[in-house]
């Protein structure tokens, strides 16, 4: 069983906030936001459409054998590809440019995965928009958890519970820096936060 997932900041605003990565004042953000949320009363619903739009309009590069390295939010959405990290931060960006609080969370398996954390019902769900090829199998769920893998405890793999504001520097820092190319995601990407 997974632990429940737990919030950094107790200030729901952090969860809200913009920056360099999760850039949802961008017009382009701003403009999705708004087509995937056209007088939606319910932030439940908003979610789902934001999430199914992440999870099957966003090629995950490893699937798509895609050398291009994105990481910025308004950069995902405009290539409409990344890894793992960099759709989490566009689905971030989308929730939070709807006023749903979004955070980002983390497994360790044979690299760190990223996904989400989203505040509504007054609790915290984690949502996985990975991506359903290759075996994965993330579902949006706000009761039961359905990420895209599984952790095998056997194999030394665990899953982090914590819910960070801010996507993690170390996957932002090696983002930025990694060389685009094929298997690019093969050049030292963190295991561990």
């Amino acid at each position: 069983m997974n632990p429940a997932p737990t919030p950094t900041s107790d200030r729901l605003s952090d969860y809200l906030t913009a920056d360099a990565v999760v850039d949802h004042e961008h017009p382009s953000i701003r403009a999705l936001a708004d087509v995937l949320h056209p007088g939606v009363d319910d932030p439940a619903e908003a979610a789902e459409t934001a999430f199914l739009f992440v999870r099957d309009e966003v090629e995950h590069v490893i699937d798509a054998g895609d050398p291009r390295v994105t990481w910025r939010a308004s950069d995902v959405l405009r290539e409409r590809v990344g890894i793992c990290h960099a759709k989490a931060h566009l689905l971030a960006a989308l929730l939070r440019a709807q006023g749903i609080p979004a955070g980002f969370c983390y497994q360790e398996l044979s690299a760190l995965h990223g996904l989400n954390a989203v505040y509504l019902h007054g609790k915290w769900s984690r949502l996985d928009a990975r991506g359903n090829r290759t075996g994965a199998g993330g579902e949006f769920s706000l009761d039961v958890e359905k990420l895209a893998w599984p952790v095998d405890l056997a194999r030394g793999e665990r899953d982090l519970p914590e819910i960070h504001p801010a996507p993690a520097p170390v996957v932002v820092d090696f983002l930025m820096t990694v060389e685009p190319g094929p298997g690019w995601y093969e050049k030292g990407l963190p295991r561990t936060l």
